[in-house]
């Protein structure tokens, strides 16, 4: 057997990354496409999504598309551009730490408008007209918040994401008929843009970050990684699994 066998290789796929300008999105971008498929990268941020793209010059196919998932012009926009795909990551998301006691309606709505129904529209859009070929893998970025971990604060957030990972489920039994698999990562805390806000001080970010066994948050890679064993062919027999990926938090 030769040196390069690779079952982890995405050579000759072309995938989708949404959310791609920061933090996990970036991150399965460039190591996608290091890993040998074409990128397709969309996000809001214009400026930081051109800084993503510029590092996938080596992708044999790669491609720009701005867009606001949650606006509905948009993500029909993003749709007509696409090229058939091989696998999408769907990384867009945002998280809050809110007690449920002033988790309005408006509140549930804002973090379900970004957290859920923005990809599974997307999900159900691509499916629908047929852009996911044969064999396509899909990987929703989940939580273990709302799956694993219930942490007081997090039940805005928790929900739109086990909401998201009950319809993995739903989409992978749907279409396995066309082989095109559906699985959720679920990462604990990982070191994003998105934690380092404010919501929560820099000091109670370290204390907290010594509950995982293996000592630290996770890295944006971390999750990539993950994400790439889903997308290639040696996770060509897994769908409908959500891959808990956080340092051992929760046991």
């Amino acid at each position: 057997m030769g040196n390069d066998y690779n079952p982890f290789s995405l050579e000759g796929k072309n995938i989708l990354v949404t959310g791609a300008s920061s933090g996990i999105g970036e991150a399965v971008a460039i190591k996608c496409a290091l890993m040998g498929a074409g990128v397709a990268v969309t996000g809001r941020n214009v400026e930081r999504l051109k800084a993503v793209y510029d590092q996938l010059e080596d992708a044999p196919f790669r491609a720009q598309i701005t867009a606001d998932l949650t606006v509905a012009e948009d993500l029909e926009r993003l749709v007509a551009a696409l090229p058939p795909l091989d696998g999408a990551v769907l990384c867009a998301g945002n998280s809050t730490t809110l007690p449920l006691q002033f988790g309005s309606r408006e509140k549930f709505d804002d973090m379900f408008n970004v957290n859920f129904f923005a990809p599974v529209e997307l999900l159900r859009l691509m499916y629908k007209k047929k852009i996911l070929n044969k064999g396509a893998s899909v990987v929703l970025i989940a939580s273990i918040g709302g799956t694993h971990s219930f942490m007081p604060g997090n039940g805005v957030y928790g929900a739109s994401k086990a909401s998201l990972n009950a319809v993995m489920k739903y989409a992978a039994r749907e279409f396995a008929s066309r082989r095109v698999r559906v699985n959720s990562i679920c990462p604990g805390m990982v070191d994003t843009p998105l934690i380092h806000r404010g919501t929560i001080t820099e000091e109670q970010l370290v204390e907290d970050a010594k509950r995982y066994p293996l000592g630290r948050y996770g890295r944006p890679e971390d999750v990539a990684y993950g994400a790439i064993y889903l997308l290639s062919d040696a996770s060509s027999w897994l769908t409908g699994h959500d891959l808990v990926i956080d340092g051992g938090f929760s046991i």
